[in-house]
């Protein structure tokens, strides 16, 4: 069985780490766009054709589900992607964990990019699923970039930036960026001591779990990981291996060029 993942850069690996954690035989196909990266800022018409491309470049490389573990690309493009592949393809997006935090929090700060902090999107988020919580947004300037150039100094302050725009009395922050997680301990570390950190990276891997299970066919793989780099086989950037999950996913038999 082979599961495409997609995203502008290593936000892919949370979801990727657990899945190769909870189902190692799956053969992952994973698709960074670093010539088009970062996503956010780019205007939705071309995040859809970028998005849709790489999905037709995983199809090709023989990908029977998609996954966007990606908040830009599942609000910009996730309908579109489902009517690009048709029924027979799963299609797995990704909502950032509002609403569990707000189920377990009286006040919640949603860590995000600047882009998604200004989003209607996040705005329409915390209506649906906030609750009776307190829901204020963080915008983490540069903190996804820092991930991905995997420069500790500059995740070190972004965090910093972040942790200190985070009003005091939150109790829970949503990881609302899927590079965050790859640097959750720096975040937790920044935060008062008690702040839980809730992200949907395990959700995500466990629903693509149960897409897969439900497709009624033989699901088993080689446990192969081929790296696309905006639409040709590549490997994953160096900075993968300073991150727990990249490291997880690196650890299986990685097809390269």
């Amino acid at each position: 069985m082979i599961v495409a993942l997609i995203d502008s850069g290593l936000g892919l690996l949370p979801t990727a780490g657990w899945l190769r954690t909870k189902r190692p035989d799956l053969d992952l196909v994973l698709a960074l766009d670093p010539e088009g990266a970062p996503w956010g800022p780019k205007p939705k018409e071309w995040v859809t054709a970028r998005v849709l491309d790489a999905v037709g470049t995983c199809l090709a490389h023989g990908a029977e589900v998609i996954v966007l573990p990606c908040n830009t690309a599942s609000v910009t493009a996730l309908d579109d992607v489902r009517a690009f592949v048709g029924p027979s393809v799963p299609v797995v997006g990704t909502v950032p964990a509002v609403k569990p935090a707000a189920a377990q929090c009286d006040s919640v700060a949603i860590w995000a990019t600047a882009a998604t902090t200004a989003s209607r999107y996040q705005a329409k988020l915390v209506e649906d699923f906030g609750g009776d919580a307190t829901v204020v947004g963080v915008a983490c300037h540069g903190l996804a970039d820092a991930i991905d150039a995997g420069d500790p100094d500059a995740i070190r302050s972004a965090v910093a930036r972040a942790a200190a725009a985070t009003p005091d009395d939150v109790t829970g922050v949503v990881l609302g960026c899927t590079h965050y997680p790859l640097v959750a301990d720096e975040i937790a570390s920044a935060l008062p001591s008690g702040v839980r950190l809730f992200d949907s990276a395990e959700a995500v891997a466990a629903q693509t779990i149960r897409r897969i299970e439900a497709l009624g066919r033989p699901a088993s793989g080689e446990g192969t990981v081929t790296v696309l780099t905006s639409g040709k086989r590549g490997a994953l950037p160096a900075a993968a291996e300073r991150y727990a999950a990249g490291r997880t996913v690196l650890g299986g038999v990685v097809s390269r060029p």
